[in-house]
């Protein structure tokens, strides 16, 4: 295995686990866009949708379970549990997500090595 995508990986799982600590210890999301978190999620579970028809590892079959799931916890957390959504203040989270999303897709449909449903949901 690279040490190098080993050492990223491990700081990557380092800094969602201090945010979802934070989260839960201070019973509060406030500084956090829920809008990113939910861009990260969506970029980790299109990504990683190979799960299911390409196996490489365990460790990178777990690696990416831990992303998705941590990103959806963050994401259910923002938005359902009572105590953290209060503090969350849509007026501070201004950036229109929508607009990348639709760049994003247009630019997958444009550049890709071939046209196949997982290939373009991969770029």
């Amino acid at each position: 295995m690279n040490i190098f995508r080993f050492l990223g990986d491990m700081t990557h799982l380092i800094s969602i686990l201090i945010l979802l600590l934070k989260i839960y210890a201070t019973k509060s999301c406030s500084g956090v866009s829920l809008k990113t978190q939910e861009l990260y999620a969506l970029v980790f579970l299109t990504r990683y949708l190979d799960l299911f028809t390409d196996f490489i590892s365990v460790y990178n079959t777990v690696m990416k379970l831990v992303f998705i799931a941590s990103s959806l916890a963050i994401v259910w957390c923002m938005r359902n549990h009572p105590l953290v959504r209060r503090s969350y203040d849509k007026q501070l989270d201004t950036f229109r997500h929508y607009f990348l999303l639709l760049a994003c897709f247009l630019l997958a449909l444009l550049l890709h090595e071939k046209f196949t449903f997982q290939e373009v949901k991969y770029s």
